[in-house]
């Protein structure tokens, strides 16, 4: 007796076949991206940041960003990862070179 369908398999080996980026962002598919810019460094590694079309959030920077020790200062442009149940507070995934 089988517990599970052979489509549902294959989806799940198609999943995971896939490179690691593509992993997570299936883990992150809620977040909404948006681009902003640092308006000042906060205490804990927070920030505040100005979003592209103006609303302030405030957020913190990313694992792997902590990890390679990416500096970031104000004015700097980056990318907010915003979770769709609070929009006022977000996780920086990037920062613009």
């Amino acid at each position: 007796m089988r517990h599970r369908n052979d489509e549902s398999v294959g989806i799940f080996n198609q999943i995971f076949r896939t490179d690691v980026r593509n992993v997570e962002a299936m883990a992150k598919e809620g977040a909404i991206e948006v681009e902003g810019r640092i308006i000042e460094p906060l205490p804990n590694a927070m920030f505040r940041v100005e979003l592209d079309n103006g609303h302030k959030v405030l957020a913190h920077i990313s694992g792997k960003m902590r990890q390679h020790y990416i500096r970031i200062l104000p004015e700097d442009r980056v990318v907010v990862e915003l979770s769709p149940y609070d929009l006022n507070r977000g996780r920086i995934v990037y920062r613009y070179k």
